[in-house]
Order: structure tokens, then sequence, then C-alpha cells
């Protein structure tokens, strides 16, 4: 495992940060949870992290800075949210910047550099406004022509980083008349304006991530020039909604993160708490409910790696990933939180108690995340409007498109091979119909199949694994024949039943994950991964969500599986399919849970 590098920044970040229960360590669980009862930016920690340069992993290395893939992107993200979302976010709202980096002239991607790396620069994106939410169209701000510039006018909110940061993404209508072609988007360098002309709304207050800046901007008559539009006059609508397909599928890093945390402090909970003369780990149904949110975090890692690497090999099919992971994996996380504080019982409402009360926070920081750029609603409309199309395409899939899907997929899952450049410019609003992880179902088959021939899987794992991606496979022919038998039309008025159907395509597509990541990396995750009960216990968990099924599938694989928690949670290695080193605990040796293999057995 060592020897994937692109997990080196995050394991280092992770260590030099420390470990999170020492109250003097930077991003302690003491001293976020401080600064969110306070509610004030934590321009220290910031300022900490710009020190480390971590602003460089967010300016391409082409543009002199230090970003190589996405897959790194998501890991030292995850690593800042595991402390505090509040924080992880402030900093990630540079991830903005790829707006630029995908559409910007050569004179904008080296100033925004230049701004990143040298100034400790900021960025944040006004899209939405009060009156009009997510109807980005339906926008009043305008930019109306003048010479050498637009004038703007109206205000975008709300924003987080509206008013500490230099440069906002700002989208703007210069054609009240030219429907989607109405926008504009433009890259404001408040620096560059007249500070008569713009002003910042108040803080908002909110019920979690209470130390963010999130506020507002207003323009009245300000001038911009045209050296701060984005491409051209009109092209505002596609770039903005391109530029989601990148942010929301990383919104599923702020979810992995906090899900780390919210596990871990629960974890640490059931290992000391004693109950009816029992250790809480050591009662059959707490236990179930910890492995279970174990599980959602593998399950969630190979949707969302999965779908990092995908950026680098099949960006045109990302108006389908793209929705996915972030429906799937936010919410999964989202249901997944709220579920383990039945373990933690009084404890995860108290402020102040246990582990500083860390929990409370992330729950109620990581509620916002599925809203994040683009809702549920949002996301699982755009998987709606491209379903006809998904399902002609897979059924009109010839020998040759196969064979090179296949070939695709190993680049995507395989985490020891190197993924090509990011290519920006190939991101399409539509995906023309493909969707290489489900649609690679049966070649997935096939590979279960040519495994009896081996003798390093154990055969009753195998047999659940055909049985189960069989299972898949039925649901996925009965999903295309549903959508092909059905009167589909295309608009906002879709009915309920298509977004319950949409959300079965997700968990599908999840499953077909996992199970592509397991196939592609047995050989190179370790033991634990490589024996594949936890593969059978995740895809029994989904497909559980959509069809009948027995309540269990293997006693056996779930105590494994709350082994390899215990293990992970003990050596201080992330929760993940790639449980790199994390921070050490300075308490380690006082933990109780040193024997808890014996414990689990008893």
């Amino acid at each position: 495992m060592d020897q994937l590098k692109q997990y080196w920044v995050a394991q280092r970040l992770d260590k030099d940060l420390g470990d999170p229960l020492t109250p003097e360590n930077v991003m302690s669980f003491k001293q976020v949870v401080a600064i969110d009862e306070k509610e004030e930016f934590p321009h220290s920690e910031i300022e900490w992290l710009y020190n480390w340069k971590l602003q460089h992993y967010y300016v391409p290395a082409e543009c002199g800075g230090e970003f190589t893939s996405f897959e790194e992107f998501l890991a030292f993200v995850r690593v800042l949210c595991r402390r505090d979302q509040t924080i992880g976010i402030a900093f990630t709202t540079l991830f903005w910047s790829f707006i630029t980096w995908m559409a910007g002239t050569d004179e904008q991607k080296q100033k925004l550099a230049q701004f990143i790396k040298d100034e400790n620069g900021a960025m944040c994106l006004g899209y939405s406004e009060r009156e009009h939410g997510s109807d980005l169209v339906g926008g009043d701000l305008t930019a109306k022509k003048v010479p050498g510039g637009y004038i703007l006018n109206g205000e975008k909110w709300p924003i987080n980083r509206a008013t500490i940061s230099g440069i906002s993404y700002i989208l703007a209508k210069t054609d009240p008349e030219g429907g989607p072609k109405c926008l504009t988007l433009f890259m404001v360098d408040k620096r560059e304006l007249n500070p008569d002309n713009y002003y910042n709304l108040p803080k908002i207050l909110t019920h979690g991530i209470r130390a963010s800046d999130m506020s507002g901007i207003g323009f009245k008559d300000c001038f911009v020039p045209d050296s701060m539009r984005i491409k051209e006059e009109g092209d505002g609508l596609e770039f903005a909604l391109k530029g989601f397909q990148v942010t929301r599928t990383f919104c599923a890093a702020f979810s992995l993160g906090a899900a780390d945390t919210a596990l871990r402090t629960t974890l640490n909970f059931a290992l000391n708490r004693v109950v009816y003369g029992k250790k809480v780990i050591d009662i059959p149904q707490p236990r179930k409910i910890l492995v279970d949110a174990f599980l959602d975090i593998l399950i969630c890692d190979c949707e969302t790696i999965g779908a990092a690497r995908g950026f680098h090999v099949i960006p045109e099919q990302f108006s389908v990933w793209a929705s996915v992971t972030k429906y799937f994996v936010t919410t999964q996380l989202e249901t997944m939180i709220n579920s383990v504080y039945t373990v933690l019982g009084s404890r995860f409402y108290m402020r102040d108690e246990h582990d500083y009360g860390i929990f409370q926070k992330v729950l109620r920081d990581n509620s916002i995340i599925s809203m994040f750029d683009g809702s549920t609603v949002v996301n699982l409309h755009a998987l709606i409007l491209q379903f006809r199309q998904l399902t002609k395409y897979r059924a009109r899939r010839k020998p040759e498109a196969i064979a090179k899907l296949q070939k695709r997929l190993e680049t995507i899952f395989s985490l020891a091979k190197q993924v090509p450049q990011f290519e920006p410019e190939k991101l399409e609003l539509f995906g023309r119909g493909v969707d290489d992880p489900l649609q690679g179902l049966e070649i997935a088959l096939q590979q279960l199949e040519a495994l009896k021939e081996t003798s390093d899987v154990d055969e009753d794992v195998l047999v659940n694994l055909m049985g189960l991606g069989n299972l898949i496979l039925e649901e996925l022919n009965d999903h295309d024949e549903l959508i092909t038998n059905s009167k589909f039309e295309y608009g906002h008025d879709q009915s309920p039943e298509l977004f319950e159907i949409a959300k079965k395509y997700c968990i599908l597509h999840a499953a077909t994950c996992c199970l592509q990541m397991w196939l592609y990396n047995r050989t190179i995750l370790g033991e634990f991964f490589a024996k594949g009960e936890w593969l059978v216990l995740s895809l029994h968990r989904l497909l559980r969500m959509i069809r009948p099924l027995p309540y269990s599938i293997s006693d056996a694989y779930v105590a494994n599986t709350a082994e390899e928690l215990l293990k992970l949670c003990k050596e201080d290695k992330l929760f993940s399919i790639v449980p790199f080193q994390l921070a050490q605990s300075q308490i380690t040796e006082d933990r109780p849970h040193a024997t808890s293999k014996l414990q689990l057995k008893a």
C-alpha cells in the first residue's frame, strides 16, 4: 500500500496536524469546537494551512502548482474534514479555481495561480440568489455591456467565504431574452473594483459550520473589465454546470472526513463504556451498527475514489457520475452518522462531553453537505433526464465498444495505475448515454467467473459474490426495461416515482463500483480487502435497500469486519479501503481496546 504515492500528501498533512485528541494541536477537537462556539472565522488555522503550502495542491502543475490527481486531492480534503468540516470547506473554496483552469485565458490562469500561491488568495462562488435558489437562469443580477467592460447590479446569496475572499466567480445575466445563453460568468477580483460599488451582506447564522464566512455580496453600478469575463458572453451556464460536475463529486470528501470522525469517536465510547456488565462493543446490536457504518464508508470509498480517478479517464461521462456520487455518498453518510449516534447515547447531544463534544458538531456541520452545489433533488433530476439515453446506449453496445470499455475500467479502478492528466475541456453537459461503471457490470461478472480457476479466493466468498452480482444485473435489466416502457418526458415536472427509480440507479452504481474496485485491487490493498468478505457484506447491504433479502448473510464475515475496524482504530489508520496512517494517538497505551479481538469473540 505504501507504493500508492497519491496518498502521501494526505498522510503527511495528517501527521503534521497531530493527534486531534491532543488539545494543544492545531485543529484539535477541543480547538475546533471552541472556534465553533465563538462563531469566528478560523483565520489562524487557515494561515497554518497556507504556511504548510497546501494551496499549491489546488493549482495544476502546468500553472506552476502541485495538483496532479483528484485522487490525491480527495485524500487530503478528507483528512482536513475529519478534524473540522468548517475549516476544510473554508479552505477548499480554493477549488472553485477550477473554473479558471477549465475555461480561463492563459493570462487569467497565471494571475490566479500567483494569487493562490504567492498571496494566500481565496475565492468564492456567487451563483444563487435569495429569491431564486437553484434556478440559475431565473437570477436577477445583471451585467450590462459598456466600453471596456460591464456594469454589475444585483446580489448573490448565500455564499461561503463571500466576505473573506479576494475573487468571486459571479454568474450574471447579460441577455434577458437569451434563454439558456442568457448568463455570463465573471472572475471578479475585488482588489480591482471601486469599493463604493460593491458591498458584503451580513453574516448568515447557521445551525452548523457556525464559524464559516457565510454571507453574500452585492453590486451597485459596479464596473468590471472585459478581462474578468470567463470565455464569451452567454457561456456562463455551460461552464457553471461543468464546474459543478467537479465540485459536486468532491463534496463527498467532506462527508467521508466527517464520517470517519463520527465512527471513530463513537467507537472510542463503545470500547470504554460498560453497561449491563459488558462493554458496549460486545453487545450485538451496537456492534452491528458500527460494522454497518464501517461498510458504508468502504462502499462510499469505492464510489468516490473511482469517480476521482474517472475524471482523468472519462471526463465526458461526468454529467452522470458526478450526480450519482453527490447524491449517493453524501446522503448515505448522512444517514450513517445519524445511525451511529444511537450507540453514543445521550452524549451525542452534549456539547462538551466525550472527545470535547466533537460528535454533535459533526452531526450539525455535515447535515448541509447534501445541499451543497446542487441538492439531492437537483442531482437526481439531472440523472433522470439522462435515463432514456443511458438505457438505449446499454442496449446497443457492440463487442469492440465493450473491449475499449474494459481497458478504461482497469485504468479507472486499478489504484496502482497512473491516471492521465485531467482534461477539463472534455467535460460535457450530457454524457450521451455512457456510464462505464454500470455498463461494465457484465465484464466484472465474467472476471468473477474466471476467479473460480484460481485458489486465492475463498470459495464461499466467490459464490456469494457471483450470486449478489447477478442480482445487481437483474435489477439493472429491470431498470432498463422500466425506462424503455415508460412515458418519459423531459422537463422539471418529473414524477416522484422517477426520483425513487433514480435513487435505485445510484445504489446499483455504488454496488458495481465496489465490485470493480475489488477486482482490480485484490493484490495491493491488504489481506482484509483481498479476502472480499467486506464486499459480500457491502453488496448484500446495498441490495437489501431495493429488494427483499435475508437480514444476515454471514455472522463470521461480520465478526471479521468488526476485528478489522478495531484494528484500524487501534493503529490510528483511516477507515477506508486505503487505510493509510493517521497522526499517532498520544494515549494509545491507555486504551482498553488493546484486547478487542478477544472481547469480540467473548
